[in-house]
């Protein structure tokens, strides 16, 4: 299989892209940060098939960072991803500098208001600004047709759709379900940082979700009984640290009283020095 074309610039990239849509090609993009792992790869062989040109980005984005000891320790395995992105068919790698994404006097963001106000936006002050400034840019270098994303960062995912539709960006926003371990922990590239003990003590953000559907199952429709059912897996959990769980409406992320509509359950919770994130359909 041919090596993928890696590509560097934005100018670069846009001239690679602007070829394939001057032979008639579909292009498609998957965002990512390096440290390529099963989950990504979904979204690659879920991409390959529907364009002529699929470009994988990696690029570790200092603007979405809150915490520098995060941006820090943000693993990078440049020679596995490039071979995984190689064996997965991939067309071309788009890894910018961070000199060529933000060159000198770069002083601009693009802000999505409302859905990124509560859950992660609350406890990550800036992140999304960082998110939709990095995938704005993304798309304007690889100009794709198509985008793919992963569900298990379900705020970050509808933060971009909103973003794609009220910029009239021209751009498919698709979301593919999380993939996870065979145990039930949804894949991340911060599960390296967790040690034996914490990454067994980390299934119990599965369990609550799995709580949850069975009381759904059950008849439950009230968000409170619900998240109490999650909530009391989580506070059993030795060393689990809660920032949020909540039950929001699966459009406008807005909590509910009620699942009368689709429904979300959302949680992010500390293990050790590790944030983990997850979440589910509740009907």
């Amino acid at each position: 299989m041919p090596e993928p074309r890696v590509i560097r610039t934005p100018q670069e990239m846009a001239a690679a892209s602007q070829a394939a849509r001057a032979k008639g090609q579909r292009v498609g993009l998957v965002p990512t940060m390096g440290a390529l792992h099963a989950g990504h790869l979904s979204l690659v062989d879920f991409a390959r098939p529907l364009c002529g040109l699929l470009v994988v980005s990696i690029f570790v984005n200092p603007l979405q960072f809150d915490r520098a000891e995060d941006l820090e320790h943000y693993p990078v395995t440049w020679e596995a991803d490039h071979a995984l992105c190689a064996a997965h068919g991939v067309d071309a790698i788009y890894a910018p500098t961070a000199a060529a994404m933000y060159p000198q006097g770069f002083q601009s963001k693009v802000r999505v208001e409302g859905l990124t106000q509560e859950l992660e936006g609350a406890f990550r002050p800036g992140h999304f600004d960082g998110v939709t400034t990095v995938v704005l840019k993304l798309f304007n270098a690889v100009g794709p047709h198509l985008a793919v994303f992963g569900e298990k960062d379900y705020q970050q995912l509808r933060v971009i759709q909103r973003m794609a539709q009220d910029l009239d960006l021209g751009v498919e926003v698709i979301g593919r379900p999380t993939v996870r371990e065979p145990d039930g922990l949804a894949l991340s590239s911060r599960n390296v940082h967790l040690s034996p003990e914490e990454r067994k003590h980390a299934l119990c953000l599965r369990r609550a979700l799995d709580r949850a559907q069975e009381r759904v199952r059950a008849g439950e429709r009230g968000a409170a009984a619900l998240r109490a059912a999650a909530l009391a897996v989580i506070e059993a959990t030795p060393g689990a640290r809660l920032d949020y769980l909540e039950v929001v409406d699966a459009q406008e992320l807005t909590r509910l009283t009620r699942l009368d509509r689709p429904a979300r359950m959302v949680m992010a919770v500390w293990m050790g020095k590790t944030r983990l994130i997850d979440n589910d359909a509740l009907n």
